[in-house]
C-alpha cells in the first residue's frame, strides 16, 4: 500500500517538482524513505542546513519561473527554514515548503521538538496547513502549489509523523467534507481599466523629461519597455531585481539606481519631470524624484503594492507586458530627444568613470572595483550571475554590465546575507550548461558559503562541466558593507572588535574538498585569474586580495551623511587610507569635467 509521503512526493512531480532542496530528520523520516523509493523523482538534494535549502528553492524559482521547493524535519529544522522563505516572500518568489512534524499523538504535550508550526510560518507564508488525515493530502498539496503560484510566495505544508507513514487515500470517501482538487494552474491576463490606462498616457505624453524605472515585475516585457523608451525618448534605470530585464549595451540605459547605483540614473531621476515605474517596488525616497517635482505612473500587478512608494497620477494595476502593449498605442513619439542625448551622455561619462575608478589600485592591493570590470569583458555567453550582500555587492551592480540572455539576482528585498552561494549551487542544477559565477564577501563566505562548497563536493559530478562555475570570494578580512555604514550613517568610526573578520585561505580550502582553487594578489594578475577560473571544467573558489578602505562612493553624497563620515574620520583606524584614496577616487570624478576631459 502507498503511504502518504509517496503520494505527496508523487503529486509534487504532477505540478512540475523535479528537485527538492533538504536536510533529513526524524520528523520526515516518512518522506526519506518515500525519496528512497522515488529513484530520483523527485530528487532529494542534500544541502548542509536547511535555510540553504530555502534559499536554493528560492533562486530554483527565480532562475526557472517555476516554484521551489525545500523540506525539513520538525522543529530546529522547521526553523532554520525561516530565513531563506522570507527571503521568498519578500522577494515575490512561489516556493513549497514541506516540514515534518511530531506524531498528532504527542501534539500538546510538551514533547520533544514540538513547535506549534502553524504560528511559526504564519507570517512567511501566503499558505500554511497541517494534514491531520490521509485524504487531506491531496488538495492540501494543491492549494500550496495553486496559491504560491498566485500570490508569487510562500506556501507551507505541514505533515506529522504518523500521516507520513500512512495508507494514503488519492481519492478520499465520497462524503460530507470531502472535497476533490486537482493540479493545474495558468498565468491570468491581468490588465488595467481602459480609462486609467488614457489617463496614464496623458500624463506621459504631457512629459518633456521621462525617466523610467523597473524592477523584476518587467521581466518578461523587455521588447515592451525598450518600445515605450524609445517612443517617450526616456532613459531606464533598473533596481538590482530587475537587472536582467534590459541589457546594459543599450545606450539608454543608465543601470542600477539608490546608494548602490550609478551616477547617471541618479541624474536622470533627479533631472525627470515625469516618473514611470514599471514592475517595482523600490523603496529609497531619498533616490526617487522630490515629491511635487515630476508626475507619475506606475504599473504593478499587485494593486496592494501600487501607489506606495511615489504620488502617482495613474495607477496601472496589470501584468507589465499586457499592460504595455494596451499603453503603447496611446503614447506618441516625442520629436524632441535633447533628454534622452543627455541620458545617453550621462552613461557614456559614468561608464568612463567606472572603468577609471577600477583601474586606480593602491600600492600591492587590488581594487575591489577591478575584480568586477576585469569579469565584465569576459562573461561568458548567458551567464547567471549571483550576489550576497555586503560591499562587493556595490562592484557587482555597477561594474558588471549584462549582456542579453544572462540572468543575475540576489537578495534585494530582504538583503540577507548568506544566498550567494546557494543561489549560485541551484542555478547550477537547474541549469547545468549555462555558465554561473557568484560575488561573495569573505563575511557571508564564512557564514554559510564554506560550508555550502561541501554540498558543491557532493555532486561534483553533477557540477563540474564544460561552462564556468565560479565562487569570487572578496578577502578584504572586514564586514566591510557594515563598516562603511557604520562611518556614513552612524557617524562612527570602524569598531575593530565586530568588524574584522579572520584571514582564512579559501582557494586552499576548496582544494582540500578536491575543487579549484585560486588566489589572487596582485593587481597586474586579476584578468589572469578570471581567465583561468572561466577555462576550468570543474568548480573553482576563485580568492581575491582585496583593499577594504575603497569607498562605495554614492551617486551623490547627503548631507547628513557627508557630515557624519567626516566626524567617523577624525577618530577611524583607517583614517590615512581612506582618506588618501578616497581623495584621490573623487579627483577623479572631478577630472572629466575639467577642459578636454571626457569622450567626444
Amino acid at each position: 500500500m502507498t503511504e502518504v509521503a509517496d503520494y505527496v512526493l508523487q503529486r509534487l512531480t504532477e505540478w512540475g517538482v523535479g528537485r527538492v532542496y533538504g536536510y533529513p530528520g526524524d520528523g520526515i523520516n516518512g518522506f526519506l524513505g518515500a525519496f528512497d523509493r522515488a529513484n530520483g523523482n523527485p530528487e532529494f538534494i542534500q544541502v548542509r542546513h536547511e535555510e540553504m535549502a530555502a534559499f536554493m528553492a528560492c533562486a530554483h524559482a527565480k532562475f526557472t519561473g517555476e516554484v521551489g521547493c525545500c523540506t525539513a524535519t520538525s522543529g530546529p529544522g522547521a526553523v532554520h527554514l525561516l530565513n531563506g522563505l522570507y527571503d521568498a516572500k519578500l522577494d515575490h518568489q512561489p516556493v513549497v515548503a514541506v516540514v515534518g512534524q511530531q506524531k498528532r499523538l504527542s501534539l500538546g504535550a510538551h514533547y520533544q521538538q514540538e513547535v506549534h508550526l502553524d504560528r511559526l510560518f504564519a507570517d512567511v507564508s501566503e499558505f500554511c496547513e497541517m494534514v491531520t488525515h490521509p485524504g487531506q493530502a491531496r488538495h492540501v498539496v494543491d492549494r500550496a502549489f495553486k496559491t504560491a503560484l498566485t500570490t508569487r510566495g510562500v506556501a507551507t505544508i505541514i505533515i506529522p509523523e504518523d500521516i507520513q507513514e500512512a495508507d494514503a487515500q488519492p481519492s478520499p470517501p465520497k462524503q460530507h467534507g470531502s472535497v476533490f482538487s486537482s493540479v493545474g494552474w495558468s498565468r491570468p491576463r491581468v490588465l488595467p481599466d481602459p480609462d486609467e490606462l488614457r489617463k496614464a498616457a496623458d500624463v506621459l505624453n504631457a512629459g518633456k523629461k521621462v525617466a523610467i524605472l523597473v524592477g523584476q515585475g518587467a521581466a518578461r516585457a523587455q521588447d515592451e519597455v525598450v518600445e515605450t523608451a524609445e517612443l517617450l525618448g526616456a532613459g531606464v534605470a533598473k533596481a538590482l531585481l530587475g537587472r536582467e530585464v534590459l541589457p546594459d549595451d543599450l545606450p539608454f540605459v543608465t543601470g542600477p539606481i539608490g546608494l548602490l547605483g550609478s551616477k547617471a540614473s541618479d541624474n536622470m531621476i533627479q533631472g525627470c519631470d515625469t516618473l514611470l515605474m514599471i514592475g517595482t517596488s523600490f523603496p529609497y525616497s531619498e533616490w526617487l524624484p522630490d515629491e511635487g517635482q515630476a508626475r507619475g505612473v506606475e504599473i504593478d500587478i499587485d494593486g496592494r503594492m501600487i501607489g506606495i512608494r511615489y504620488p502617482m497620477e495613474a495607477h496601472l494595476v496589470g501584468d507589465a507586458r499586457e499592460t504595455l502593449r494596451e499603453l503603447i498605442p496611446l503614447l506618441h513619439r516625442k520629436e524632441d530627444r535633447s533628454w534622452r542625448e543627455k541620458i545617453e551622455k550621462d552613461v557614456v561619462e559614468w561608464d568612463d568613470l567606472c572603468e577609471r575608478w577600477a583601474a586606480q589600485h593602491f600600492g600591492d592591493t587590488i581594487n575591489p572595483q577591478a575584480v568586477a570590470a576585469e569579469l565584465s569583458r569576459r562573461l561568458p555567453e548567458n551567464a547567471i550571475l549571483t550576489a550576497d550582500s555586503g560591499s562587493g555587492t556595490n562592484w557587482w551592480a555597477r561594474n558588471v554590465k549584462l549582456r542579453e540572455g544572462m540572468q543575475a539576482s540576489l537578495s534585494g528585498t530582504l538583503a540577507t546575507m548568506g544566498p550567494g552561494t546557494p543561489y549560485a549551487i541551484a542555478a547550477r542544477f537547474a541549469h547545468p550548461d549555462r555558465p554561473v559565477i557568484a560575488f561573495v564577501g569573505d563575511g557571508a563566505f564564512q557564514m554559510n558559503g564554506m560550508n555550502e562548497m561541501i554540498t558543491v563536493k557532493r555532486y561534483l559530478d553533477r557540477l563540474s562541466g564544460s561552462t564556468p562555475f565560479v565562487f569570487c570570494v572578496f578577502n578584504n578580512q572586514d564586514l566591510n558593507q557594515v563598516t562603511w555604514e557604520q562611518r556614513a550613517m552612524a557617524g562612527d568610526p570602524k569598531y575593530p572588535g565586530s568588524q574584522d573578520i579572520p584571514d582564512v585561505p579559501y582557494a586552499a580550502y576548496a582544494e582540500l574538498l578536491g575543487l579549484k582553487g585560486i588566489v589572487c594578489s596582485d593587481p597586474k594578475k586579476i584578468g589572469d585569474a578570471w581567465e583561468e577560473a572561466l577555462a576550468c571544467d570543474q568548480p573553482v573558489v576563485l580568492e581575491f586580495k582585496v583593499d577594504s578602505e575603497i569607498a562605495p562612493i554614492p551617486p551623490h553624497i547627503m548631507k547628513t551623511q557627508g557630515k557624519k563620515a567626516a566626524k567617523a574620520a577624525l577618530r577611524d583606524p583607517e583614517k590615512a587610507g581612506i582618506a588618501a584614496k578616497g581623495a584621490r577616487q573623487k579627483l577623479t570624478q572631478y577630472a572629466e569635467h575639467l577642459p578636454g576631459r571626457g569622450r567626444k
